[in-house]
């Protein structure tokens, strides 16, 4: 076995050993009860809080899929990704304090149990919490695919893929169900300064050795002949909305991150969670961003190896692969972390779902065991999902934001507290979810094509969104008037 692959896998063992040993300590926290597993009794202060949101948030998305968009693509890549971020902190400045309070009051565990509560209709729960469980798949696929490659690159071969793949499910169990969400959520604040660091290595690397070998001036005149620094082709302002439109309402609708809102101890805390994604975020998309154009800079100049813009997904693991050995297990084992932590967030916020919306007619203890077996299950599916690798890393998560947009109005109406009746959220979140699976079925081999419909020459994220928003609206303007009526 060469050098790489054992210091690789020397660090990512190191990874594993603290990882669990922070897990196994996080145990004495937990209390046997669903509010404690699934979100800390709301006991979460300030800097865990900030950590857990940041590092849930950014997952392989971001130093695989994201790195990968930019060398493929451009500067454009940036901008779809800024998107993201200035929409998620203008979501989180102005509800989430609304939804902390109102969780606080009413004492939501799961997100879907919100929407079920505040439309008065365990029906709505329930429709919701089976679109997590539809929608998720590609998202948390992407996770165990970015393990899987990496892992891969670092063993010297394509069989080893299916190791990796098998790793990282293990561990997504593991954490998930030594201590909850306290597990996860402790275990967050060392893998996202991890990620932080990693990513800034990483990218000094790359500026030193691109810059270093090119001239700052010259590295800018590569890019300009490629036209990646402007509106490439590929940017056209139809795929920045296919792309973008989904993934501004990110914040809204995946549910690991919607429970987050639910778990800071108070007020302060919840403000320095905002604070904190806020200095994470950006700093890690520019991280991102930068990586990818100073690795295609980099490649079309012969400094690093050149990888085909087709094949993407693969850009950071050919990177590792000559970067210095050290630097090399340090970011491999960060783009483990970055999965492992929001793949863990999401099986705990579905299972949840699943104890609280679906099971709920059960005694505690045995809900509690639903949602156990369902982290396992949803597990095993997202492994098989990751193993058939049915599209790009960027494209399958915004796939999956795409399938949620249909509980955006929904839950914007929850959130500004519009008063609508059951079936007006039932209607607007299946005639939404409809939308998408009809896309979906057209493109059944390569389901990421769905992002780029045009059904009735509209984008379909727009059409998603015309559609369920509608149907809302039409619910509250009857249930103002029969309220008045009455």
């Amino acid at each position: 076995m060469e050098e790489r692959a054992i210091i690789g896998l020397a660090m990512l063992s190191a990874y594993i050993i603290l990882g669990l040993t922070i897990a196994f300590h996080s145990r004495r926290f937990l209390k046997p009860s669903e509010a404690d597993f699934y979100i800390a009794s709301r006991r979460l202060g300030g800097l865990i809080s900030a950590l857990t949101y940041s590092a849930t948030t950014y997952s392989a998305f971001m130093m695989v899929g994201l790195v990968g968009l930019t060398y493929a693509t451009g500067v454009g890549a940036h901008g779809f990704e800024l998107a993201y971020y200035i929409a998620t902190l203008a979501i989180l400045t102005y509800f989430a304090p609304r939804v902390w309070a109102r969780a606080r009051a009413r004492g939501w565990v799961s997100p879907a149990e919100m929407l079920s509560d505040h439309y008065g209709s365990r029906l709505v729960g329930a429709l919701t919490v089976m679109v997590y469980l539809l929608s998720l798949i590609p998202y948390t696929s992407i996770q165990v695919i970015g393990v899987g490659l990496i892992v891969s690159q670092f063993m010297g071969g394509e069989g080893y893929y299916t190791l990796g793949i098998l790793l990282a499910a293990l561990l997504i169990v593991t954490w998930s169900l030594i201590a909850g969400v306290w597990s996860v959520a402790l275990t967050d604040a060392f893998q996202g300064l991890w990620m932080l660091v990693a990513g800034l290595l990483y990218v000094a690397w790359l500026t030193i050795t691109v810059v270093g070998g090119l001239g700052f001036k010259e590295v800018t005149e590569v890019l300009s002949e490629r036209g990646l620094l402007g509106l490439t082709g590929f940017w056209t302002p139809y795929i920045f909305l296919a792309y973008t439109i989904p993934w501004v309402f990110f914040a809204m609708v995946h549910p690991q991150v919607v429970q987050r809102l639910y778990m800071p101890r108070d007020e302060g805390s919840l403000a320095a969670m905002i604070k904190g994604f806020a200095i994470f975020g950006l700093l890690y998309t520019v991280i991102a961003t930068t990586a990818g154009l100073l690795a295609r800079a980099g490649a079309e100049a012969g400094l690093l190896p050149f990888v085909d813009p087709a094949r993407r997904d693969l850009v950071t693991p050919t990177l590792l692969s000559v970067a210095n050995p050290l630097l090399s297990a340090i970011v491999f084992t960060s783009i483990a972390a970055a999965a492992i932590t929001t793949a863990d967030s999401i099986v705990l916020s579905l299972a949840s779902s699943v104890s609280r919306d679906l099971a709920y007619k059960l005694e505690e203890k045995h809900r509690l065991l639903a949602g156990y077996t369902s982290i396992a299950l949803f597990t095993v599916i997202a492994v098989v999902a990751a193993y058939l690798r049915v599209g790009f890393i960027v494209d399958l998560a915004v796939l999956t934001s795409l399938a949620l947009l249909a509980l955006a109005p929904a839950t914007l109406a929850c959130w500004l507290n519009v008063k609508a009746p059951p079936w007006a959220a039932i209607a607007s979140i299946v005639a939404g979810f409809l939308v998408v699976a009809v896309a979906v079925a057209q493109n059944i081999e390569k389901p990421a094509k769905a992002l780029f419909q045009t059904p009735l020459g509209i984008p379909i994220a727009v059409l998603v969104l015309v559609t369920s928003t509608t149907i809302m609206v039409l619910g509250a303007l009857h249930h103002r008037v029969t309220s008045k009526e009455a």
